[in-house]
């Protein structure tokens, strides 16, 4: 999961350059003090849910909602007497949830995910002139965490078969050994 969400921050911070701050949503836009932890406007980054079927072997496929919310201060008027220029610029809130749209949807980063498709989006309700609409993308994963992995290496003098387990880092790299046994001819 840590790969999809790292992924998913460094594509908006690429791609959507009109957002300020790109994190993972730790609650960020819960603090309802003047002095939210966040510039805006801003792009907040979680698994919303995640559901699993064994395929055998400690071998799992999920199906991953990720949620992004999309966050602003409205602090131009857009009512229809309102001059062009603040109209404008109070719709720009919906052309970046237009950009956030294209650069993630479709977006696969690693092949230990599926692309991500868009299932719905929605406002987010509040009452303390921060705007919030909330995208959700569904991601199939596979994972192979737990999947113990089997090693054998055999020449004229060692004979050597070595049962590990996978555990992948951030660059999707790395094993752990758990059993090895030895044979000396």
């Amino acid at each position: 999961m840590d790969i999809i969400l790292t992924d998913v921050q460094n594509r908006l911070t690429e791609k959507v350059t009109a957002l300020k701050y790109v994190d993972e949503d730790w609650g960020q836009l819960d603090d309802y003090s003047p002095n939210f932890p966040v510039k805006w406007p801003c792009a907040l980054v979680d698994c919303f849910s995640a559901s699993y079927e064994n395929m055998g072997n400690k071998v799992q496929m999920g199906l991953c909602t990720i949620r992004v919310i999309i966050a602003g201060v409205k602090l131009s008027n857009s009512s229809a007497q309102a001059p062009v220029n603040q109209k404008e610029k109070s719709l720009s809130f919906y052309v970046l949830m237009k950009d956030v749209y294209k650069a993630l949807h479709g977006f696969t980063g690693h092949n230990h995910y599926s692309a991500l498709i868009r299932i719905s989006e929605r406002r987010l309700p509040r009452n303390d002139g921060v705007r919030a609409h909330e995208m959700l993308f569904t991601v199939e994963i596979k994972d192979i965490q737990a999947k113990p992995q089997k090693i054998t290496v055999a020449s004229n003098s060692v004979n050597l078969n070595i049962e590990t387990q996978t555990n992948l880092s951030p660059e999707g790299i790395g094993v752990e050994i758990l059993e090895s046994q030895f044979d000396v001819s």
